[in-house]
Parts: structure tokens; C-alpha cells; sequence
């Protein structure tokens, strides 16, 4: 038995077919440390793709299971997003697409997988390894992508990583560093700048002192150290943020009559549908 993409997955990838260029979402996320109270947060973030743990239909662990679709997004390690996922990991996105005349507001749960190798994050690491682990039960996202990655065996994780890396299994440093090469060179030097939203010390004269580009070091490359430490330092704030879809609010303005549909994930993991008024 081959397991089916939810249909409201579908439509995000026939509409990117149409609108490559539509992959910015906005994700909102929420700010608890006000003494006002909680403050909605929402910036723009890039889609990366989808990821999809193993199916358990089939022998081969190398087929996707596709009702069960992660959205994986990237960010720096010391932007406020992290802190806010890791305090309440309740999240929506909000994605528009121009050329299909579509909409999805997405409803789940997020988590963001950071270097497992570094010290100073090592607090992120361990927040998103208990997060990983609270999926397999108890609550709604244990019918979810993250739980059916949490309960692979430990020994089947792809790579060979470590036990610390895997996080219950599924190689996550593996897929970090596997994401991170497919960033263009000049989004790899982002990550080597300053604290993002920290006072600008020294101005755009300190600015243009900032790495261009990040390109992976090479034995013999001309200012080798220099390279290989921009590509660690880029390497060591880079992060995924990962996406546990809930509920999906999908708008289809570009039919007549418009069509609006409301999905949700059952504590079975069936994906159920129910039409809406536009």
C-alpha cells in the first residue's frame, strides 16, 4: 500500500510549479517576555521543501510516507524566532501564491534543529531533542511527520550519525548540513555577520567588512583558513526550522466561484476536509 499526499499538499506543489518564485511564507510566532503580555511576531521565511519520515506501509525504509508532510524552512541560531518556537512552538503560516491566486494558512507546530556540535547552542539541542521525543504520544502532533520520525529505530537513522545527532533516530545533522549546502554562497555569509537585529556597531564601515560569500574550503584554495572559518562560522549558526502541519485554511481565489477549504489531522493521523464559505 502506497501512502497519498494529503490534498491540500498537492495543491502547495502544483502551485509552486506555477509560481516558482512563490516561496516566501510568513510565519508567525509568539513573543512571551513582554510584561504587557504575549505579542504576535511575523516575519517572512523561505521554503526550503518537504520532508517525509519513512512509510510504514511499505518494506523499504526509503519510501516516503507523504500523508505525513514536515515543511522545512532555515534561519540563524540567534535570531528571536528560535526562542520563540522553543518557549511555544504553536505557530501559523501564511503563504500566498500570485500565479494560482491561492492561499494556505497553515496551523501546527514547529521546532528548529540547531548544531548539536556546539557548546554555546547546546541548550537549543537539547530543547529540540525533549521536543522531538514529546511527539511520540500524548498529544495531536504524536499523528504527525515529527512523531513517525521519532520512532525510528535508533540504529536505522541514514548517515551513520551519532545517537546525539539522530534525536530518536532520523539523522537531523545530516539533513542540516545537507540543507545548508544547497544555500547559494551568498546566503551562506549571511550567517557569519553579526547577532541579526543587534545594533549596527561601526556603521556600513563595518558592514562591508562582512564576507560576501561562504563557498565550501578546498585544500590548496588561496586564503584557505580564512575560508574554512567562514564556512564553520556559517555552518555553526545555520538552522533548520521544521513544520508539523495541524490544520490548513486553503483559499482558491483564481476559480469562480471561489472555493475555500478547511483541513485537519485527526489523532489517527487521517487527514479529513470540510468546505468552507470563501
Amino acid at each position: 500500500m502506497v501512502t497519498s499526499a494529503p490534498r491540500w499538499k498537492t495543491a502547495i506543489s502544483k502551485a509552486l510549479e506555477k509560481s516558482e518564485k512563490s516561496n516566501v511564507m510568513q510565519l508567525a510566532t509568539i513573543e512571551s517576555t513582554y510584561s504587557s503580555g504575549p505579542i504576535p511576531k511575523a516575519r517572512s521565511i523561505i521554503f526550503r521543501s518537504f520532508l517525509f519520515p519513512p512509510s510504514p506501509t511499505t518494506s523499504s525504509s526509503t519510501d516516503p510516507d507523504e500523508s505525513k508532510p514536515l515543511l522545512i524552512s532555515t534561519t540563524d541560531i540567534r535570531s528571536p524566532k528560535v526562542t520563540q518556537l522553543q518557549a511555544n512552538s504553536r505557530l501559523e503560516l501564511a503563504w500566498w501564491f500570485e500565479g494560482s491566486q491561492e492561499q494556505f494558512r497553515i496551523s501546527g507546530v514547529g521546532c528548529i534543529v540547531p548544531s548539536p556540535n556546539v557548546e554555546e547552542y547546546r541548550e537549543h539541542h537539547e530543547q529540540f531533542r525533549r521536543f522531538v521525543q514529546s511527539t511520540k504520544s500524548g498529544t495531536l502532533t504524536s499523528s504527525g511527520g515529527l512523531a513517525a520520525l521519532a520512532r525510528l529505530d535508533s540504529g536505522s537513522g541514514s548517515g551513520g550519525g551519532d545517537e546525539d545527532s539522530r534525536s530518536g533516530g532520523f539523522d537531523w545533522e545530516q539533513k542540516r548540513i545537507q540543507v545548508f549546502k544547497t544555500m547559494s554562497k551568498y546566503m551562506k555569509a549571511s550567517w557569519c555577520r553579526p547577532v541579526p537585529g543587534s545594533p549596527l556597531i561601526g556603521g556600513e564601515d563595518e558592514a562591508k567588512k562582512w564576507p560576501e560569500t561562504v563557498e565550501e574550503p578546498k585544500e590548496g584554495d588561496e586564503n584557505y583558513e580564512q575560508k574554512k572559518k567562514n564556512w564553520e562560522t556559517a555552518l555553526r549558526n545555520f538552522a533548520l526550522v521544521v513544520v508539523d502541519p495541524v490544520e490548513i485554511d486553503y483559499v482558491e481565489l483564481g476559480v469562480m466561484p471561489n472555493k475555500r477549504t478547511r483541513f485537519w489531522r485527526t489523532e489517527e493521523g487521517r487527514w479529513e476536509e470540510m468546505a468552507l464559505v470563501p
